[in-house]
């Protein structure tokens, strides 16, 4: 797959400009920026990339918390920032330092919509999630961890800047064919995943990963797609089923439900237990401040054999 070409044949036609001069766009730490970039040439050594990461205080605390953490499942302990990129790898460590990176730029910026902890906590669940999805695809998992945690990242400042338009969907978002997606073409005339595909676009980011943000309000229907349909962005789309504060109703559990009878690797219970304790094992709390997603699964109570269960051509959430 030519991600990078996928990535600008479906971004043509679409200028940044198009978005209002109200929004303030976000920009990546400089360390990262020039880490991706650097990363690339493959005549670059690793004491280069560590003495970039190390220009960055919070980049060095992060990466060294990472890759000593149980979650990452490595056996030997890093004490610099060279050994942590040695043990992880020039690739895995990109994509932490990209995920790391948007992370603390998103958190930097208040949004009047927007509840921030809440945002985080749905994001890390669907990013969870998508890597269990990627696992079932056999695709990379960690890519679809990250595509998964990127996908929202420019919603909390499209939001603070166009508050009044977002505000009337925030009265809608209950209802079960409510997209948001469709709302922003509808109204803006571009949606938040066109915009930070191509901000994510011009920072360098890799092909997929652009691919993840600018695909992930696909639904279901990219499973069937020759191209996409066992990659890691197949499995950032049906994370973005699960819901969040822009998706109030069981539309997406619904359509993951009945995903089970035609596709008999994937039990959403057992799925949505791992990703529980997952996100407990990285001690960050709940998952969610009013149920776990398991929990949520049981009380919405679609299954298999749920013959209420809507149709598979339903709408997506995000």
């Amino acid at each position: 797959m030519n991600w990078a070409k996928l990535a600008d044949e479906s971004l043509a036609g679409f200028p940044l400009e198009s978005v209002p001069p109200t929004v303030e766009l976000p920009a990546l730490p400089h360390a990262v920026t020039l880490f991706v970039q650097r990363s690339r040439d493959e005549s670059v050594t690793l004491n280069e990339l560590a003495e970039i990461l190390q220009t960055d205080s919070a980049l060095t605390v992060e990466i060294l918390k990472y890759v000593n953490s149980s979650s990452c499942g490595l056996r030997n302990k890093a004490k610099t920032v060279l050994q942590a990129i040695t043990l992880l790898g020039c690739a895995r460590c990109r994509l932490f330092v990209i995920a790391t990176g948007m992370e603390a730029a998103v958190r930097a910026q208040s949004s009047k919509l927007i509840d921030q902890t809440a945002f985080w906590s749905d994001t890390l669940e669907k990013a969870i999630f998508a890597r269990e999805i990627a696992v079932l695809l056999r695709a990379d998992p960690d890519i679809a961890f990250v595509g998964a945690l990127l996908q929202d990242f420019m919603l909390p400042f499209l939001t603070n800047a166009m508050t009044d338009g977002y505000r009337e969907f925030m009265g809608l978002r209950a209802t079960p064919l409510a997209m948001l997606s469709k709302f922003e073409q509808t109204h803006f005339g571009w949606d938040h995943a066109l915009v930070g595909a191509c901000l994510a676009r011009g920072w360098g980011l890799p092909g997929d990963l652009v691919c993840c943000i600018l695909y992930h309000h696909a639904g279901l229907q990219i499973l069937t797609d020759p191209k996409l349909g066992r990659t890691p962005v197949a499995a950032s789309a049906l994370s973005a089923l699960l819901r969040d504060q822009f998706c109030l109703h069981d539309g997406g559990f619904a359509l993951l439900a009945k995903l089970e009878q035609k596709w008999p690797a994937f039990r959403l219970e057992r799925i949505a237990a791992s990703v529980d304790r997952q996100y407990q094992e990285m001690g960050l709390g709940v998952v969610r401040h009013d149920s776990s997603l398991l929990q949520w699964c049981k009380n919405v109570g679609y299954g298999p054999s749920d013959p209420s269960a809507r149709p598979l051509e339903s709408a997506a959430c995000g």
